[in-house]
């Protein structure tokens, strides 16, 4: 049974940016290492969503996780993921790090 408080929010790329400001949440980028490796949002961990089934156990499901990819899917994929794995807050960004490229930041690289 799911927590009432479960959920996850699907934001904008400003609302995204206003959630990292303001909520105490771990940043994870869910794509793979080489794009990890093209750019990356300051602060993220990168957890591929390839390895999550392995690792997500590693995480505190207590805690705030904002999560990203580059457009949107796979991170939403992987917040259902946890959602149903007793994770209680989670933010996505919808549009990913390409979004969040012509948004909010442009100096990240767009591939």
């Amino acid at each position: 049974m799911l927590n009432q408080r479960a959920m996850i929010e699907d934001l904008s790329p400003k609302e995204f940016h206003q959630a990292l400001n303001e909520d105490e949440v771990i940043l994870i980028d869910v794509r793979e290492k080489w794009e990890f490796d093209i750019c990356k949002i300051d602060g993220a961990v990168n957890l591929p969503m390839s390895t999550i089934t392995e690792t997500y156990s590693d995480l505190d499901s207590s805690l705030n996780y904002s999560l990203y990819c580059h457009h949107g899917v796979r991170s939403m994929q992987v917040a259902n993921f946890l959602l149903s794995n007793g994770f209680n807050r989670l933010f996505n960004l919808r549009g990913g790090i390409d979004a969040w490229s012509i948004k909010i930041d442009n100096s990240v690289e767009r591939y």
